[in-house]
């Protein structure tokens, strides 16, 4: 069985029914109305992800675009040129961050899912207003390895949120060059004087 109102562990040690579940920020293409979000739209359905609400970051952090108009959160909280970042939070099992990660890269260096500290910034799909306390989740920032060099292409300035304004361009995985990998076209945006 997946989520139940974002529940947590059975009570019971012996039953195992109820998956832990885990709060993961979204701030990009896995929000509602962008490309990547039909993977949470499969979470939900199989009962692995429940929406929570929008959110917005405590701190300010840089989110840019990266090439393909794919956007990344950089671990640079309070860096000047960023700010608090808005999108939605979502309570998945442990199955379904493991489907995150894979989406994510996580053990190929494109992502790592680290803390970070979000605000309610207004209802749930219920209606019910989601509070004001700030909560401790996880979302998938930019690696480390690469982090920096992206900041810097993109002039040192974050944007407050990836709306569609900004994935203007985005190009879907299947239609970008298969020869390359993603960290080899993260390395040709990097090192180039013009977008990819």
């Amino acid at each position: 069985m997946g989520i139940e109102n974002g529940g947590s562990e059975s009570e019971d040690a012996t039953t195992t029914t109820k998956a832990q579940t885990h709060l993961v920020f979204t701030y990009g293409t896995l929000k509602r109305g962008f490309w990547n979000h039909t993977l949470l739209q499969d979470l939900m359905r199989t009962g692995d992800a429940v929406f929570k609400g929008t959110y917005r970051t405590v701190e300010k952090y840089p989110l840019v675009c990266g090439p393909y108009k794919v956007p990344f959160l950089l671990n640079f909280p309070g860096v000047p040129g960023s700010r608090t970042v808005s999108g939605e939070l979502y309570a998945v099992s442990a199955r379904g961050f493991s489907r995150l990660d894979e989406l994510e890269g996580t053990t190929r260096g494109h992502y790592e899912r680290l803390p970070i500290e979000v605000r309610p910034t207004g209802n749930n799909d219920d209606g019910e207003n989601c509070g004001n306390e700030s909560v401790w989740v996880e979302a998938y920032y930019a690696h480390r390895s690469y982090a920096a060099e992206i900041w810097r292409r993109n002039g040192k300035r974050g944007l407050g949120e990836y709306s569609e304004k900004e994935a203007k361009g985005y190009v879907k995985r299947k239609d970008r060059p298969q020869h390359l990998s993603f960290l080899d076209q993260i390395h040709v945006f990097v090192t180039s004087s013009s977008a990819v």
